[in-house]
């Protein structure tokens, strides 16, 4: 299956069960609840009544698949910033257009194509929903304008608190499961939050009933005015249910693990069983949802006993193919160091940044965006530290070729490892001390140790609590615990090259 082939199957997918889950909590709460609820209609025949509920059950469902057609478009396996309209209009007028301003005028679109579709599909779904055939005493037009509206405000505020909360991020789960069970496990959050947020959305776009509640008590009985508002309330539950669901089923389905290999015992099995998943790493675009896949198979590979054929091809005998796996999974991290040095150094910030900053005290600084980007990437650096440790550690008993110390690829592992650690430290406020400074050298040429006399007045250093901390305290403890796995798996051989080497030193003395 190509690359482009797996995502359109997943968008498909995800396509289709939102439309079947979309229709089960239309007919149910509509069926069941709403139209019991409803009035008696006295003019109204059969007939009508049928072309009625077919219609609002047909723009019900166009207007929930273009909330998940937006949301789908603009979901991202990364966190990146997108461009602010002061942004967007500086660089539409004087600056060029770079690949990277493209990208994130691209996110800005997809995020306010979000936020329209989910007011659109508020105002549609509360409308189609709520529709009696009596209106309770409106007119048909009055009947949408009220109900619609409230609507459309509270699908706004949903859309405003989506992009807020960065919910169009993908989170990979720590434990792969089938996607049936996923789904299972994640239904009664996703139904408790959309009770919480329909309240929410109820209560705040009440106020417009306040407001008119000298014509409402004119024109309704008092028993029909609370019956309007039950069925309102139930309407917008029903909306929100129906986005929630939706987007609990977009992160199963999309963050599910994908098999880059061929069948097991196959000709491409026995020949290079490596191939797809190397082409999946090397040619995909950056940060790409195939790209976070192709990386989630390969860690899934190198840490479980599952696929012992598949990490066996990796120690071939050329020692090609482990040279190319080591090399992709020490890129990201090396950019990582690379990007937090550059984020310390003394002349990053200006004068006025650094001078507000020594005013401030250390837990009111505040964090700068541009501090956390180079943690955004946590999710795959994390996966790319696991893999080269596990498969470092395998490569003790199961490398028979001896490629990861011909090719010199576990003092680059160890390195790399180390030198990313260090920058973390020291992104965090922790002071390290090494010497000799070439101890801290990496394969890309990192030297970390002119860090201890740097600038300590970044936000993120100083803020414990801020969601950079939190995301660099926890990249630390996996290259921690990586450092760990492969010191474990050779600690008999470091113990007895320290024996062999104190032994040299006590014959040379």
């Amino acid at each position: 299956m190509s690359s482009e082939t797996l995502i359109k199957n997943r968008r498909l997918g995800f396509l289709i069960w939102q439309s079947i889950t979309s229709i089960l909590i239309f007919l149910l709460l509509k069926l069941f609840i709403v139209s019991p609820l409803s009035p008696t209609p006295t003019t109204t025949t059969k007939t009508h009544s049928i072309l009625s509920g077919f219609f609002t059950f047909s723009i019900f469902q166009i207007s929930h698949l273009g909330f998940s057609l937006s949301l789908s478009t603009a979901s991202s396996p990364q966190l990146s910033r997108p461009a602010s309209p002061f942004q967007l209009a500086a660089g539409g007028l004087f600056s060029p257009w770079t690949v990277e301003f493209r990208r994130r005028a691209r996110l800005s679109s997809s995020l306010v194509a979000l936020v329209v579709a989910s007011a659109v599909s508020g105002f549609v779904g509360a409308v189609s929903v709520c529709w009696v055939n009596g209106s309770f005493g409106f007119s048909g037009v009055e009947w949408i304008w009220r109900v619609g509206f409230r609507g459309f405000v509270g699908g706004l505020l949903y859309g405003l608190f989506f992009v807020y909360k960065q919910r169009w991020v993908l989170e990979f789960p720590i434990i792969q499961r089938p996607a049936y069970f996923s789904f299972k496990m994640g239904l009664p959050s996703a139904i408790t939050r959309a009770l919480k947020l329909s309240s929410a959305a109820y209560l705040s776009s009440a106020v417009l009933v306040v407001f008119l509640a000298d014509e409402f008590m004119g024109q309704l009985m008092m028993g029909k005015f609370i019956t309007g508002q039950i069925i309102f309330y139930i309407g917008t539950f029903a909306v929100f249910l129906c986005w929630e669901i939706s987007h609990h089923l977009h992160q199963v389905l999309h963050t599910k693990r994908f098999i880059f290999a061929p069948p097991k015992g196959s000709a491409a099995a026995e020949r290079n069983p490596s191939e797809p998943l190397l082409a999946a790493l090397e040619q995909s675009t950056q940060n790409s949802l195939l790209h976070h896949l192709a990386y989630l198979d390969l860690c899934m590979v190198c840490e479980n006993n599952v696929d012992t054929w598949r990490r066996a091809a990796f120690f071939e005998e050329t020692g090609e193919t482990y040279k190319k796996v080591i090399a992709v999974c020490l890129r990201p991290l090396e950019q990582l160091a690379t990007k937090l040095g550059e984020v310390m150094e003394p002349g990053n910030v200006d004068r006025a940044s650094q001078l507000s900053n020594q005013l401030r005290s250390p837990t009111d600084s505040p964090v700068d965006s541009k501090y956390c980007e180079p943690l955004n990437s946590f999710q795959l650096c994390a996966w790319c530290a696991r893999i080269a440790a596990f498969l470092t550690a395998h490569s003790h008993k199961e490398d028979r070729f001896g490629v990861a110390q011909l090719s010199g690829s576990n003092a680059a592992v160890i390195s790399t490892l180390v030198s990313c650690l260090l920058a973390v430290e020291a992104f965090m406020g922790k002071k390290t001390n090494l010497q000799p400074s070439h101890l801290l050298a990496g394969p890309a040429g990192i030297k970390w140790a002119p860090l201890n006399t740097g600038r300590r007045d970044v936000g993120v250093v100083k803020k414990r609590g801020g969601p950079a901390h939190s995301k660099a305290y926890a990249m630390a403890d996996v290259l921690r615990t990586s450092i760990y796995c492969i010191v474990s798996a050779f600690h008999d051989e470091m113990m007895s090259s320290a024996k062999a080497g104190r032994s040299r030193e006590g014959l040379d003395y």
